[in-house]
């Protein structure tokens, strides 16, 4: 499965970048294949590690202030490995395709 989220403290100013850093530290940590950019970090890996990572990197946020934000979006698909980066390899075919055309 594949889970794209974010998590993020409230009230404690304008910068929330040392709270997502613990969070991402958490997930780097986990061994999982992951992924961040500006708005979400995506983990790759069976449903309990997946959301045992979610729920340490929230955990890791929360220490930051009294009340956390988290958005979370799920694709599960068993017997699939490797989308976190295959499902972007097949958008970038289809896109070289379509220039190609």
């Amino acid at each position: 499965m594949l889970i794209a989220f974010s998590v993020a403290p409230s009230g404690t100013g304008d910068s929330v970048a040392e709270a997502v850093a613990d969070a991402v530290a958490v997930v780097r940590e986990s061994g999982l294949p992951n992924s961040t950019d500006s708005m979400f970090t995506t983990i790759e890996g069976e449903w309990d590690e997946c959301m045992d990572v979610v729920k340490r990197a929230t955990e890791a946020v929360g220490r930051h202030g009294h009340r956390v934000s988290l958005v979370l979006k799920a694709d599960i698909r068993p017997g699939h490995t490797g989308e976190i980066t295959g499902k972007v390899e097949r958008l970038e075919a289809a896109l070289a395709r379509k220039r190609d055309q």
